[in-house]
């Protein structure tokens, strides 16, 4: 008998393994930025605290994608888990797009 609380588990590997690949790749980026660049508008102390913070999300992401893959797409993460890693990108993205909006800007571009 289909229990209703579990999600369906196509329906998971469809949704959710995109999205952890997502977040990996974008994570991923970010952090590439920070340990590479200078961030002007970031003193040392908010840079080192965003690069910890994306740091911490890649590990929790990779935790959550081994778990996905360990039980073949039967194990769901809770809306309030993905949340703050979506704010994390959101707020990298952000700050990816002032650095190169700046930098052009600085070299007459």
């Amino acid at each position: 008998m289909f229990n209703s609380n579990f999600p369906d588990s196509d329906l998971l590997k469809t949704v959710l393994e995109p999205l952890l690949e997502d977040f990996q790749y974008w994570l991923g980026r970010s952090r590439l930025l920070l340990e590479t660049e200078t961030i002007p508008f970031l003193d040392t102390d908010e840079q080192a605290d965003l690069l910890a913070r994306v740091i911490t999300a890649q590990q929790e992401v990779s935790t959550a994608k081994m778990l996905f893959d360990a039980t073949n797409g039967q194990v769901g993460i809770e809306s309030s888990a993905l949340a703050p890693w979506h704010r994390l990108v959101t707020e990298c993205w952000q700050v990816a797009t002032r650095f190169r909006t700046e930098g052009q800007t600085e070299k007459g571009i």
